[in-house]
């Protein structure tokens, strides 16, 4: 029997695929990571856990997938404040079942390649992490990630005004709709890549800092939650409410009304832009799509009204993703 690397060797395979640069002169092999960010820019930080079982699993997701969502998840709350990327820091816990094996190498090897795809793709440097053994049979991965911004210009959800409009990026309901399927018809070959909005969901870095370059957006945050959810945080934040129109919302062509309000893991931009701003229909290649409108607080109206085809206003509840809230059905987006 082989045997299993050890954190060293972790260390070492992990590191093969990094390299130094500008704004990380020492990465990964001391105690520390070195960053250089530009001079007159703030630094942001985020992190997330990927949690297998929860928010992957291996017999649905490939582990390209499983690795480009580990980082994807992080790269889109940078692109929500119009950040650019600086460094990623990636810590494991890893059973020891996974690499006693020579197919479970194999599996974290690939894991490794679909998160430095992701990284090269959008120039971040893999600056440094930590190694563990898991405590259960499941795989945990915690990702932080660090960018820049213009000092004090970065977006923020708290700053839409009553008045504004409402805009989305790209499609939703996308990654609810593909996940639904995968339970239900699990591939004989998972994809590796490719447009998959469940799979490998696209961070829409480029958009986000257009929105802040051109000082188009008055507020903005990723849609990770659901629309419903999301854009909930987004009026309490600012103290404001929205009215959306069911038949401006840009739905996946596979999704439902449903998966578009609440599915969440779509990873669009949900911002806001003054009335007297000229919002294009697309920046990088991505289309932009007002949704509604920003309205202020009225006593005994809901946060969120949807109006319909009619014209028929109906009450939105907060009804994405909500963590420690409750362990979801297999439809839901969250695994």
């Amino acid at each position: 029997m082989t045997k299993p690397p050890g954190e060293l060797d972790l260390i070492r395979q992990i590191q093969s695929g990094t390299r130094p640069s500008v704004r990380v002169p020492l990465g990964i092999g001391d105690d520390c990571a070195i960053l250089r960010p530009p001079p007159r820019h703030d630094v942001l930080v985020t992190t997330d856990f990927t949690l297998e079982g929860r928010h992957f699993r291996r017999d649905t997701h490939s582990p390209e997938s499983a690795g480009h969502r580990t980082l994807a998840r992080g790269l889109s709350d940078l692109a929500a404040m119009g950040a650019t990327p600086l460094a990623a820091f990636l810590s494991l816990a890893l059973p020891r079942e996974l690499l006693s094996t020579a197919s479970g190498r194999t599996w974290f090897a690939r894991y490794l390649a679909g998160l430095q795809t992701l990284a090269a793709t959008h120039g971040v440097t893999l600056a440094g992490g930590d190694t563990s053994q898991s405590p259960s049979p499941h795989i945990l991965a915690d990702i932080v990630l660090t960018g820049t911004a213009p000092r004090g210009r970065a977006l923020r959800r708290s700053t839409a005004q009553a008045g504004d409009n409402l805009y989305v990026t790209g499609s939703l309901g996308g990654a609810a709709a593909e996940l639904e399927r995968l339970f239900a018809h699990p591939p004989q070959r998972k994809p590796t890549s490719g447009d998959h909005p469940q799979l490998f969901p696209a961070p829409r870095l480029a958009m986000g800092q257009a929105l802040l370059r051109r000082r188009l957006a008055t507020a903005c945050m990723d849609l990770s939650d659901g629309l419903s959810t999301d854009l909930t945080h987004l009026c309490e934040a600012s103290g404001i409410r929205a009215e959306i129109l069911a038949t401006a919302l840009p739905m996946h062509p596979q999704a439902t009304i449903e998966q578009a309000l609440n599915g969440g893991e779509d990873y669009e931009l949900l911002f806001t832009a003054s009335s007297t701003t000229r919002v294009p229909r697309k920046i990088a290649g991505i289309s932009i799509t007002r949704i509604g409108r920003v309205l202020p607080v009225l006593a005994n109206t809901p946060r969120i009204t949807l109006i319909d085809q009619t014209g028929k206003p109906t009450a939105v509840a907060a009804a994405g993703w909500q963590h420690l809230a409750e362990i979801p059905p297999q439809a839901k987006s969250k695994t």
